[in-house]
């Protein structure tokens, strides 16, 4: 099926700011990016990039004053839910590719080294690397109670001892949890349309969730839903939120408006018939 992503905001600021921008979805995932545009208001240079991840990042200078920003894309992704696995084994921290060593380390909002006791008091009874990681996502989705606003920049230490966040602090203690538990486990962000699901009436934004390498392959987990969900069209990974946050301004740079969509489409749909 498809689906259309894509996002608009503003910055205001009273001098120029050098910025780094993660709009634009990764190509090699789940998804095909059929068709996109995107626009900057006033024209600036726009240089775009791959990070350490493999991210596409754009890199601007904003000029003194208002600057506005689109992106709009259709992308194909699979008609079906996220894959559910419950009987593949966890990797050994031995085979373990060398690349993906960097994932199971603490990191700033995944400070997973003050996990560890918990997590295997918690956890470290489960057999199975799938059955194990979705015992986390149980125990999250459970006891974590999600707030709308109640965090800014959290780690996932802070909010697990809050016990309340947003989409963020659930995939930051996803991968904390699961760090803790030795598996190689990433931080996520994208667009999520509401396909299948009860209406939301809240304002659409970017979501977070995590990925967790297990028996050869990153596997998809969500603790704030905590089930398969259709239609991910992935923007970046890393470490943690610092890693792929969407906007990045090197400077006093104060967002003004955002709006992100992401929706099905029909399979006929254009961006140029619904600009």
């Amino acid at each position: 099926m498809r689906v259309r992503v894509g996002c608009s905001f503003s910055y205001d600021s009273q001098y120029p700011i050098p910025m780094l921008l993660a709009l634009r979805p990764r190509q090699e995932y789940h998804h095909r990016i059929i068709e996109e545009n995107w626009s900057i208001n006033p024209l600036v240079s726009l240089h775009e990039y791959q990070d350490g991840f493999g991210n596409q990042i754009w890199r601007l200078k904003a000029p003194a004053g208002r600057l506005h920003i689109a992106y709009d894309a259709i992308a194909e992704v699979p008609s079906t839910p996220d894959p559910t696995l419950p009987n593949l084994p966890k990797t050994l921290v031995e085979e373990i590719p060398d690349e993906f060593l960097i994932y199971t380390l603490p990191s700033r909002h995944c400070p997973s080294d003050l996990f560890i006791n918990d997590a295997w008091q918690l956890f470290g009874h489960i057999e199975g690397g799938w059955a194990q990681v979705q015992a986390v996502c149980d125990w999250l989705h459970t006891n974590i109670t999600y707030s709308a606003g109640s965090t800014s920049n959290t780690s996932g230490w802070e909010a697990y001892q809050q016990r309340k966040g947003v989409c963020r602090d659930f995939a930051h203690l996803g991968v904390s949890f699961c760090r803790a538990l030795n598996f190689p486990a990433r931080y996520v962000c994208g667009y999520l349309p509401d396909i299948n699901v009860p209406f939301d009436p809240a304002p659409m934004d970017f979501h977070a969730w995590f990925e967790v390498y297990i028996d050869g392959a990153w596997r998809t987990f969500d603790a704030r839903h905590n089930r398969p969900r259709i239609g991910r069209v992935l923007i970046a990974w890393g470490r943690d939120a610092v890693d792929v946050a969407f906007a990045t301004a090197f400077g006093n740079a104060l967002l003004t408006d955002f709006k992100v969509w992401a929706d099905q489409v029909e399979e006929h749909v254009a961006l140029s018939s619904i600009r």
